[in-house]
């Protein structure tokens, strides 16, 4: 009876995945788009993927790259319920507290409806590649039977076991930042593979690779496809010891789930219980009054402290700041220490945190009424983006200096240093500029629900002109100065200094260009913007 009542759940749950998926489907066009879309890159990666591990078949380094593959699959899905809660809804246990089910059970339905996919048949198909790779002998095959399904339930596991263990992190405040923060974590990756597989390329290719390799192949669950490649090898010994690792950690892994849905099933949030006794806490009279002195009066302070605000407490604003500077000096910096760069790719940093000024109302939403009230002439929208503009420059100004000063000093090329600078401050204020008018033109709004939707259906469009246009503006508008720049590199300091002096007068120039017809444009514009900033 209990088997049968176990099997009627998992049913249940099995219908109950399918049916979210497909109800967020029928939620809108671009979201449907948006699914079919992945899915079908998806399809295809993992196909190439399987073809890719088929076709490796009978290499020498087989084991290397479906070891580390295996690796870093398992290690995306721990990572995957931290950075992605929202993608998909089963990952919140406590949803279903209120209902009469067990532990055990209750695993195993969540279990098997977890198979249910994208996720899953991705892995599924690198799981049956990396074994067609390996397996070469009929007790290899045998081993791989099991391996297969081996991986994919260990990884499936994995995830539910990370997610359960921090269901209060992922549905709390700091779990959307970190669910925005994804996007910081997939740039970074990219750099860091691009650097590793350059590296990989001057060591000599992928026996570079071999010794981590062969600490991998003892990991779960890269240990079950480790014992595929083992009984191939007639080491039928340590063929069992892989398969019993990962099926050591398959069970491991259930019992911690289960132990951490037992405790959200029956125990209160503590985080509401210490917030509740938790005194209110005060700003002193002494800090403030400090505040004040050294803060600007009026229009100015108060919009510089809100812009601020937004940088420290909204997760997408955060979230594009957090990026801007990690590859802003990634960028640079790697060049450098790979001996390919330049200290003049120190703009990057400048023109990614420039970007910052573009759409400057969407991140009001439907509040930037309240600014709207206090804009009643051109004079008023001037030291409102002025205002919004020196607090970008409280971030940019230090930083750029800094990631310019470091990528010279790695280079050792100092002589070049107040050159690059110059052109650096250029870019910038050549961003600031039209990033203020295309705040006045082309504001959209964006969207508080996704980590990766930066602006609402139908304003697509809107963003990517606002964001190319700019760049290629902005690129033009420095032409100029990159011109004069190439012309005299390499003469001398006083060359340098002089380009340095007029890389920061022109980049106020064209900062103070731009915020001027920008200003224009918003004081006539007020209800339009609203409008637009309020679709979200």
């Amino acid at each position: 009876m209990a088997g049968r009542c176990a099997v009627t759940l998992t049913g249940v749950f099995v219908r109950l995945k399918l049916s979210l998926v497909r109800n967020g489907l029928r939620q809108s066009a671009g979201r449907t788009a948006a699914y079919v879309t992945s899915a079908v890159l998806a399809l295809l990666f993992a196909a190439g993927q399987l073809l890719g591990l088929v076709l490796l078949r009978g290499s020498e380094h087989a084991g290397t790259v479906v070891m580390l593959l295996t690796g870093l699959l398992a290690l995306g899905w721990a990572v995957m319920p931290l950075f992605f809660p929202s993608g998909d809804e089963t990952l919140d246990p406590t949803r279903l507290v209120m209902l009469p089910l067990r532990p055990g059970p209750l695993v195993r339905a969540l279990l098997v409806s977890s198979l249910v996919g994208i996720g899953p048949l991705f892995t599924l198909c690198l799981a049956v590649g990396s074994a067609v790779a390996l397996a070469r002998g009929a007790f290899a095959v045998a081993v791989a039977v099991v391996a297969v399904p081996l991986v994919l339930l260990v990884c499936v596991a994995l995830a539910r076991a990370v997610a359960a263990a921090n269901v209060r992190l992922l549905t709390s405040r700091r779990g959307r930042d970190l669910a925005v923060l994804s996007g910081l974590v997939i740039a970074v990756g990219i750099q860091f593979v691009n650097f590793g597989a350059q590296r990989l390329g001057r060591a000599g290719g992928l026996s570079a690779l071999d010794p981590a390799a062969e600490v991998v192949r003892w990991v779960p669950p890269a240990s079950a496809l480790a014992a595929v490649e083992s009984a191939g090898e007639g080491a039928y010994g340590r063929a069992v010891a892989g398969l019993a690792l990962s099926g050591a950690a398959l069970a491991a892994l259930l019992y911690a789930w289960r132990r951490s849905l037992g405790r959200l099933m029956t125990a209160p949030d503590g985080s509401t219980l210490a917030a509740a006794s938790r005194p209110s806490r005060r700003v002193s009279a002494s800090s403030a009054g400090l505040v004040g002195r050294l803060w600007p009066e009026g229009r100015a302070g108060t919009v510089m402290g809100r812009s601020l605000r937004y940088v420290a407490r909204d997760p997408k604003t955060k979230a594009a700041w957090v990026t801007s500077l990690a590859i802003g000096l990634i960028v640079p910096l790697f060049n450098a220490v790979q001996g390919t760069g330049s200290v003049y790719l120190a703009s990057f940093a400048a023109g990614m945190l420039g970007v910052q000024m573009y759409n400057q109302f969407g991140q009001d939403t439907s509040a930037f009424w309240m600014v709207a009230m206090t804009i009643s002439s051109a004079r008023d929208a001037y030291e409102e983006l002025r205002a919004r503009a020196l607090a970008l420059l409280l971030i940019t100004l230090p930083y750029v200096t800094a990631v310019t000063a470091l990528t010279a000093g790695v280079l050792g090329d100092w002589e070049t240093f107040p050159a690059a600078l110059g052109l650096a401050f250029g870019v910038l204020g050549a961003m600031l500029g039209t990033g203020a008018v295309a705040s006045a033109r082309f504001p959209y709004s964006i969207p508080q629900d996704g980590a990766f939707k930066n602006a609402a259906p139908g304003q697509a469009g809107l963003a990517w002109i606002s964001i190319l246009g700019g760049m290629v503006t902005a690129a033009l508008l420095c032409a100029p100065l990159i011109a004069l720049t190439v012309r005299l590199d390499g003469s001398g300091t006083a060359a340098g200094l002089f380009l340095l002096t007029l890389g920061s007068g022109w980049g106020a120039l064209l900062a103070w260009a731009g915020l001027r017809p920008a200003a224009a444009r918003t004081a006539d514009r007020l209800p339009e913007i609203l409008t637009a900033v309020s679709k979200g």
